[in-house]
Order: structure tokens, then C-alpha cells, then sequence
């Protein structure tokens, strides 16, 4: 039984202190409310007579309120007459509300439509912007004076090519620079001109807009930016000169030029190559022209019976004895594989590639090291091939002529005479660099409509 009385009694006084503080919220609320704001009469006690002509006084001030009548009774106040928008009679029932001693507005003023009482006021704004306009003639023809002597001291400084050389010798950032200063006095003259003028919201306005349109731009040929800035740091760079024998990405050619948006390659079969600079400013490059002196190597197999290291001492002597083998460093020889025929020996040997031929080179020094092998008794076995035969295919075979399958057989040989003969030819034989397609590239660069972003004077990095 208490507990069924003790329950709605603790209910009841969650409800009384759930109103209290709604009450005291209201009141807390009532009391930090700021008084209305309102415009005093005077010191004397209000009056009908001093609001009307308070009204009357605060009406004649305001143009588009001139027509308005007023009349006062007992606090109430009655607004009459006309104006030319709606607007202004609900301003005046704002302003009449704000005085002291009002009771109540009742707004009758009627709009007026008439043709007359609508062109008068457009006509009037029409010419104060026309007296306005005419009176800014001699400061806007001051500020165009401003902002076209400004851009032509840009244009004049951008134009002085040679300056811009001196300061930089790559022609691509020479004239970024030539035209980054045209576009910075350009700016630097409108802010001057609408500063003049007074409109420096709108140049606020209009760099804001050229920000979003830029930004938009700049997504749309991200590409060509991508290509435009790899352009620059490649002329800065410089990975390759004009000419150079480059491998890039796989792509295999002597560079004609580097524009600014493709790296040129001229094919080692003649034909031309265009890279966006973008994938060559990400790519790996491999620059065979830059070190003059460069290693070929190749490899020769002996006999399995044979000693190679014999071998390999023959075949670093006949590379010694080529003219196109540098001395320093010397020849090497390795082996290679150990086969179960024969024993692969690597050879490998320096050369300078700006007083011979790489390729006409290596084919020289493989034969003759081959031919030496030979000449000293060294066999080169060919692969071999063991074949099983069951007894009766085997009875089949007899009398058939039977081969010697003994690794080498038959092809050792000392012949010196021969050896002689065939080393002469081989010196005799014309390793100089190709030069063909050196001069087509070079004919391709006398080209003066193209554009070269390469010095060759700059050292390659």
C-alpha cells in the first residue's frame, strides 16, 4: 500500500519542479529581453499634435514619402495617400511605430501607378548616372593613362630578349620569364587603375572569378601542364644533349631537340620519334654518348675436354692484339657455364666508341678470338644428341656408316696460315662510327623554325 501511494506522490513532484523551472525560464527569459528601440518626441508628455508633426517632419525628409498624409487620434495613427512602390509604405509604418506614443497604425497608402509618377523617378536616376558618368569622365581617362603606361613598361622589358638571355641561358626560362613579367605588370596596372577609380570590389570580384576559371582550366589540360612544367625542369636539367645516343623507356634514337612539349628522337632506322616530356621527365634514361669509352662482351664455348683457362688466355691475347681494344682497362675473361659438352667462356673488352664503331667493333673482336681458339687447337662443339635404339632396330643399323660422336671431333685444326690470313683481313676491315644518321640529325637541327630547348654547351646531368 506505500508503495503504491509512494509512487504517484514522487510523480507529482517531478511535475511541480518541471513547471517551476518552465516558469522561472519565462521570466528569466521576459527579463533579459531588450526593450524595443524608439524614437523620443520630446521631454514634454506625447501628444496626437507633436506625433503628427513629427511624423509630417521625419516624411518630407524622404522623397518617396512626400505624399503621404497624417493624421493622429487618441494615439492611433492613420496613414494616407500615395507612394511610388509598396516598399516605401511599409517603410513608413516601420518608422512610425518606432515613436513614442503610438498605439496603432492603420496603413492606407495606395500605390501609385500613374505613367507620370513612374518615369519621373527612372528618369531622374537616368540622369545622374549620365551627370555621374560625365563628371568621372577625367579620373577614368586618368586611370586608362595609368594602366596603359604601366603594360608597356611590361611589354618593354618583356621584349629585351638579350637581357633575359644574359640573366639565363636557357631559352625556355628566359622567355617564361619575359612573359610572367608582362603578365605581373599587366596585374600590377589594372590594381592601380580600379584603385584610382575606386572599385576595388571589383577587382576583388574579378580575381576570384579568375581563380575559379583558372582552377577549372587547369583540371581540363592537366595533361599539357603536366607536360609544360616537365618541359621546364628538363631544359633546367638538361639529362641529354643534342644528338646524344639515348635509350628512353625502350625507345632506342639520337635526340634531334627537346620542345616544349615533346622530347624529339631520330629512330637508329631513320624514323622520327615525338615523347610527351612528361613520361621523359619520369622515365629512365640511358645516355650511351655521354662516357666515350664503352664495354662489349660476348661468348665462345671450348670443348669440355679442353683447358680454359688456356682457352681464356688465347682469347685475351688476340683482343690485345686488336687495334679498337683499350689497353686500359684490359680484357677479361670469365667462365661462364660449365655444360655437359662445353665450357662457356665470357670475353670482354673496352672501346671508345667516338673512334670506332660499337657493333663493327664486337663482330671483330668475337671472330677473331673464335678463330684464335681454332688456330690453337681449342674446339667449339656444337650441341649433342645421345639416341637409344631397341635390339631389333638396332640389327637394322648394321652395316651403316658410323659417326664419331666424341665432343669436337673433327674440328680442331691448326692451320697458322689461315689464322694469319683472316687476322689481316680483320684489321684491314673499317670500324669507324657510322656517321649517316649523325648528319641527318644534324640537317634536322639547321631547321630555324624549330625551336630548341637543349644547349649543347650545358653538361649533361
Amino acid at each position: 500500500m506505500r508503495s503504491i501511494i509512494r509512487y504517484p506522490l514522487f510523480i507529482l513532484l517531478l511535475g511541480l519542479m518541471a513547471v517551476g523551472h518552465g516558469v522561472a525560464q519565462v521570466q528569466d527569459n521576459a527579463d533579459s529581453e531588450p526593450p524595443a528601440s524608439s524614437i523620443a518626441v520630446d521631454g514634454n508628455p506625447v501628444s496626437d499634435q507633436a506625433i503628427s508633426k513629427r511624423i509630417r517632419a521625419i516624411f518630407q525628409e524622404i522623397p518617396a514619402l512626400h505624399n503621404v498624409e497624417v493624421s493622429v487620434q487618441s494615439g492611433v495613427v492613420r496613414l494616407s495617400g500615395t507612394t511610388t512602390d509598396q516598399d516605401a509604405a511599409q517603410r513608413a509604418e516601420a518608422l512610425v511605430a518606432r515613436l513614442d506614443g503610438v498605439v496603432t497604425i492603420e496603413n492606407a497608402i495606395a500605390r501609385d501607378v500613374s505613367l507620370n509618377s513612374q518615369l519621373t523617378p527612372a528618369w531622374k536616376e537616368s540622369r545622374a548616372i549620365v551627370n555621374d558618368a560625365i563628371a568621372l569622365i577625367p579620373l577614368l581617362t586618368l586611370a586608362l593613362l595609368l594602366f596603359v603606361a604601366v603594360t608597356l613598361i611590361g611589354v618593354f622589358l618583356a621584349q629585351r630578349r638579350r637581357f633575359w638571355k644574359r640573366i639565363t641561358p636557357n631559352a625556355f626560362v628566359a622567355e617564361l620569364a619575359a612573359t610572367s613579367v608582362r603578365l605581373i605588370f599587366v596585374m600590377v596596372a589594372l590594381v592601380l587603375a580600379l584603385n584610382l577609380l575606386g572599385a576595388t570590389a571589383l577587382l576583388s570580384a574579378v580575381l576570384g572569378s579568375a581563380g575559379v576559371i583558372g582552377l577549372a582550366v587547369g583540371f581540363a589540360v592537366r595533361d599539357t601542364i603536366e607536360n609544360y612544367i616537365a618541359s621546364i625542369m628538363l631544359s633546367l636539367r638538361q639529362p641529354f644533349r643534342p644528338k646524344d645516343h639515348v635509350v628512353i623507356n625502350n625507345n632506342e634514337g639520337q635526340v634531334i631537340r627537346l620542345t616544349s612539349r615533346a622530347t624529339i628522337l631520330m629512330t637508329l632506322d631513320g624514323n622520327h620519334l615525338r615523347i610527351p616530356n612528361a613520361d621523359v621527365f619520369k622515365a629512365t634514361i640511358l645516355n650511351y654518348t655521354t662516357n666515350p669509352e664503352r664495354r662489349f662482351n660476348f661468348e665462345l664455348g671450348v670443348d669440355a675436354a679442353d683447358d680454359p683457362l688456356a682457352a681464356i688466355q688465347t682469347g685475351l691475347d688476340a683482343l690485345r692484339s686488336l687495334n679498337v681494344v683499350l689497353k686500359e682497362p684490359p680484357p677479361r675473361g670469365i667462365i661462364q657455364q660449365v655444360g655437359d659438352s662445353n665450357i662457356v667462356i665470357q670475353y670482354a673488352a673496352w672501346m671508345n666508341q667516338r673512334q670506332a664503331d660499337f657493333g663493327k667493333s664486337r663482330s671483330i673482336a668475337l671472330t677473331t678470338v673464335k678463330h684464335a681458339l681454332e688456330a690453337a687447337g681449342f674446339g667449339l662443339p656444337e650441341p649433342i644428341y645421345r639416341l637409344r635404339f631397341d635390339t631389333a632396330a638396332a640389327g637394322q643399323l648394321d652395316g651403316l656408316p658410323t659417326t664419331d660422336t666424341k665432343p669436337g671431333a673433327g674440328k680442331k685444326r691448326a692451320n697458322s696460315g689461315v689464322a694469319a690470313r683472316q687476322s689481316t683481313a680483320r684489321e684491314a676491315q673499317d670500324v669507324s662510327p657510322e656517321r649517316h644518321l649523325e648528319d641527318k640529325v644534324e640537317e634536322e637541327r639547321r631547321d630555324a623554325n624549330q625551336t630548341d630547348l637543349l644547349n649543347e654547351a650545358a653538361p649533361a646531368e
